[in-house]
């Protein structure tokens, strides 16, 4: 057995072995520039080559901070990550992470920051220390001024995993990075989140104020990653380039390469409701109120109603489970009646309940309850509904209240979704036409219209008439490509497509040919199996009219485009309306140096080039 190098023989500490020797190695996975994919940088990551001690990254930093030795472990850590990236010969930047905490508690000054970064064949020019944060620092101020001996030997300071942990934005105001990575939780995903897609444009816009360049962490899917790059945000670190690797490569794999050749703008995310309304439920609503039981009499029903004037109803509740309710006014009625006190008022209260009263539980969403106002049963104007929890008894709640809730919602709806199939409203077609045309990418502005629709309203209702639209939604929106494709509702039975790519002629005949092989299913059978309806025209005369069918008017984009977006809507409208006119269902407008040339050919003999 060999001789310990430790007094009396003793084994060596876990963090001696980790700081001693060859027992650190260094990964490196690459940053890249989203313009032209260009690996511009590297972040050095350390990993523990000790197979017995099984440590991950996470449990040396744990290990070192318990020993009181973190500063010296993150200096060892950066000082292999240096070397290493010398020796592979690596181009671009060094990503080097060193802890707030080291530097502010572990006594590290930068004179010891840069020998350990001084290795041979290393400009200091050509390092980034990232500045992770476990625990929150205190003093930013202080921070900023230590790391300002470092910026004076040319290295440069990012803010790392911005939006998780301690990384905020007093952190950001005070130290003034030249980057700051965004973390993983806002980046993953962002292509199908409005809410992080919203925190991350605000980021962009602090970055451009305050001079900071964004690198997006934990790009995973190709769809964040077009998005980061429709942003503007410059880098992209994540597993979708590259997973940490001991030897990395010197170029970008084939399919991400690939991925940012698409020239496609991203459809970006649309909130799925109003934000204000998701948390609102039934309990939200709730009253207060006393209740009955069965065998109660209706003088002590009218002694609460006397003493709770403001009280609407009054809940009939038997061993804790609601049985019936009491309308105040109905109530009061039927009591004013001659000699009704001395006829009723000892019988049990049940005589004058309803007994299938409206029944919600507290954690029903009010977006659910708004189906109440569209059923057949409308009592609840007048009796309100008693609220439950678990199928016992906590309260009342008005029908007032809940048609004012309700129709806040729809009106909150309105501001950026149609209500009736909340599908985008104009003012987003418009803001997804306005970048399309910023970035000069061909598209073809596709705007569908239902042929026949008035009659069929006239003659069905507004309930099928609504069935009808929502029908026409759910075919647009069943084919589409959703990072690519974007559809709105403009109002009534109208309906925009914007298309990227050279496929779009088939889809529309698809989505056409679709609609109309369906929209029979919604006439009476009658009507279905003679071809449509009699009703009057816009004359007052009567006629007869075909099964509803849509009309498509395409504007088509590929080498010049007009100024705004309202040109772009009114050449589709044009078309649009020669399509009906003509009866072929599809008009193409093909714009060609500023003006629009009409086309009056079916779509199949357009020939499309991407």
């Amino acid at each position: 057995m060999p001789t310990s190098q430790y007094p009396s023989g003793r084994e060596p500490s876990p963090i001696e072995q980790v700081l001693s020797g060859d027992a650190l190695s260094a990964v490196f996975q690459p940053v890249i520039r989203l313009a032209d994919g260009d690996l511009v940088a590297y972040e050095g990551l350390i990993r523990c080559n000790l197979p017995q001690l099984d440590l991950t990254p996470t449990d040396l930093l744990d290990l070192a901070r318990t020993r009181g030795r973190l500063g010296e472990f993150e200096l060892t850590a950066a000082r292999r990550v240096a070397e290493r990236f010398v020796e592979l010969g690596l181009e671009g930047r060094l990503l080097v992470n060193l802890s707030a905490q080291a530097v502010m508690n572990e006594g590290v000054a930068a004179e010891d920051v840069i020998a350990a970064l001084s290795v041979p064949g290393l400009d200091l020019g050509r390092v980034t220390i990232e500045l992770t944060e476990r625990d929150i620092v205190e003093n930013a101020a202080r921070l900023a001024h230590a790391l300002g001996f470092l910026r004076a030997r040319g290295v440069r300071v990012a803010l790392d995993d911005f939006g998780n942990g301690h990384s905020n934005f007093e952190m950001w105001n005070e130290v003034h990075p030249e980057v700051v990575k965004i973390d993983r939780y806002l980046i993953n995903g962002l292509a199908h989140s409005a809410e992080r897609l919203a925190i991350v444009r605000a980021l962009c816009s602090v970055a451009e104020t305050l001079g900071a360049d964004l690198v997006g962490e934990g790009v995973e899917d190709e769809a964040d990653l077009h998005m980061l790059r429709e942003l503007g945000i410059p880098y992209a670190q994540g597993f979708l380039v590259a997973r940490p690797s001991a030897e990395p490569a010197a170029t970008i794999p084939e399919h991400v390469a690939a991925a940012l050749r698409r020239a496609h703008v991203p459809v970006p995310p649309r909130p799925s409701g109003p934000v204000s309304a998701r948390p609102l439920t039934a309990g939200h609503m709730l009253i207060d109120a006393p209740a009955v039981a069965p065998r109660e009499s209706n003088d002590e029903v009218a002694d609460i109603f006397a003493t709770h004037p403001r009280l609407h109803a009054v809940a009939v509740v038997d061993a804790g489970v609601p049985v019936g309710i009491i309308n105040r006014r109905t109530f009061t009625e039927r009591m004013a009646q001659p000699f009704a006190r001395e006829l009723f008022g000892r019988k049990p209260c049940t005589s004058f309940m309803h007994a299938e009263p409206l029944l919600c539980d507290e954690e029903m969403p009010l977006q659910s309850m708004a189906d109440i106002l569209r059923g057949e049963d409308q009592r609840y104007l007048s009796d309100g509904f008693i609220i439950t929890s678990a199928g016992h008894y906590l309260g009342l709640g008005t029908g007032e209240a809940l048609v004012r809730r309700v129709t806040e919602i729809r009106v909150e709806a309105a501001r950026y979704a149609n209500p009736l199939t909340f599908l985008p409203g104009n003012l987003p077609v418009t803001e997804h036409i306005e970048r399309l045309l910023a970035a000069g990418r061909p598209f073809a502005a596709a705007y569908f219209d239902l042929d026949n629709f008035k009659p069929f309203n006239d003659q069905y209702g507004y309930f099928r008439g609504d069935e009808m639209i929502r029908l026409l939604a759910s075919v647009l929106t069943g084919d589409l490509r959703h990072d690519a494709d974007f559809v709105g509702h403009i109002g009534g039975d109208d309906f925009m497509v914007v298309f990227q790519g050279g496929d779009w002629a088939t889809r529309c005949d698809d989505m056409r040919r679709r609609f109309n092989a369906m929209s029979g299913n919604l006439f009476d059978d009658a009507d279905r199996e003679r071809g449509g309806i009699e009703s009057d025209d816009r004359h007052g005369h009567r006629r007869f009219f075909p099964i509803t069918t849509v009309a498509v008017g395409v504007a088509w984009y590929a080498e010049s485009f007009p100024a705004d977006a309202e040109s772009v809507a009114s050449l589709a409208a044009s078309a649009k309306r020669l399509a009906k006119s003509d009866g072929l269902g599809m008009h193409v407008v093909t714009w060609q140096n500023d003006e629009s040339v009409l086309a009056s050919r079916h779509i199949q003999a357009i020939e499309i080039k991407e």
